[in-house]
């Protein structure tokens, strides 16, 4: 069962072009090659991703694009050499694709879904069966989009590059966001002792109902030395910002600590003193995103925990650029998640 008919049209969520907003506009159906199947997306969830595409501030863009890199839905047709029995199964949609044969770091192949391949945005996306797996039981379809980027990216953060532990301190920094949120829930379930860092104090209480011990304003001035009151260190830091406070998180790290980042939206990091780096037996490590295995194994822990990510709002999909302003306001505390029918 494939679709083959041109004349088959879906309604999608297109961006036409940089700094432009999106709009909802009928097109011509996916065709399945060999090994895809079509999933009809029931609900798709935001990434900063998003939005820097439609600012036209990411890398390889292209346009006419429909975003969205994650997704969940029921697989109504299969290519060539896939299963029947994934027909009619409700899916998630693993969104890095091509990672490659050295679970270390990601090939040149590697791409992320919405960007440079259709994604999520749309009543249905074509994707290669190896990136599916079965949604979640205790999740709902919000819940379930809410997942795949930003945890396997937090997944991975924690626990392959930060070496989490039961019992470890952490640090997570900027909480408010999908990836640090999500870090927040698996990190807590695990029994690891969290702190949090946010730019407005209802978020760090917000946290702190999700089981962080406590946090700080990252505003106040001597923010980092107010942390060093409340623990000895940590075993664990997590930081998506970078900028010149990244210099802070080598003084409020244990010995052996780790200190794991996947973003710059403060820009360079700046002024780290290589004497306490190497004196504390520290590491630093960049994390982009993850493995199928990684993918596989952050599914697990949210299965074995029972843990369903924070939604801030659910939006229909004909308000989709409301939905985008507001991630790109940065004032939502969970996932924006987009919802289809």
């Amino acid at each position: 069962m494939s679709t083959s008919n041109l004349h088959i049209t879906m309604h999608a969520l297109i961006c036409p072009d940089k700094e432009q907003p999106l709009q909802l506009q009928e097109v011509p159906m996916p065709l399945l090659g060999k090994g895809d199947v079509l999933v009809n997306i029931k609900a798709a969830a935001l990434n900063h991703r998003d939005v820097w595409i439609q600012k036209g501030q990411y890398a390889n863009l292209r346009y006419p694009i429909i975003l969205g890199s994650d997704g969940c839905g029921i697989v109504t047709a299969i290519g060539e050499e896939v299963s029947n029995e994934w027909l009619h199964k409700e899916v998630i949609i693993n969104p890095g694709m091509n990672w490659g044969n050295n679970p270390a770091h990601q090939s040149n192949s590697f791409k992320i879904l919405g960007l440079p391949d259709n994604g999520c945005f749309a009543d249905f996306v074509k994707v290669p069966v190896e990136y599916l797996y079965p949604k979640p039981a205790h999740l709902t379809y919000a819940e379930a989009a809410a997942i795949p980027l930003a945890a396997l990216t937090g997944y991975r953060a924690l626990f392959t590059k930060g070496n989490l532990q039961a019992g470890d301190t952490v640090l997570l920094t900027g909480i408010g966001g999908g990836v640090a949120l999500l870090m927040l829930q698996m990190a807590v379930a695990v029994g690891a002792k969290v702190y949090v860092t946010s730019g407005e104090d209802e978020k760090i209480e917000k946290a702190k109902q999700l089981g962080a011990f406590g946090g700080v304003n990252y505003k106040t001035e001597g923010w980092h030395k107010l942390l060093q009151v409340f623990t000895e260190g940590f075993d664990v830091i997590v930081d998506s910002a970078a900028g010149d406070g990244f210099k802070n998180f080598i003084d409020l790290s244990k010995a052996g600590a780790r200190i794991v980042f996947f973003g710059g939206t403060k820009g360079a990091i700046t002024s780290l003193n290589p004497q306490k780096i190497f004196w504390k037996q520290l590491t630093i490590a960049g994390t982009t995103m993850g493995t199928q295995e990684e993918f596989k194994k952050m599914l697990a822990l949210f299965e074995q925990h029972n843990i369903h990510p924070v939604i801030d709002e659910v939006f229909p999909f004909a308000d989709a650029e409301k939905a985008m302003r507001k991630m790109a306001e940065g004032k939502h505390f969970g996932k924006i998640v987009l919802k289809n029918g």
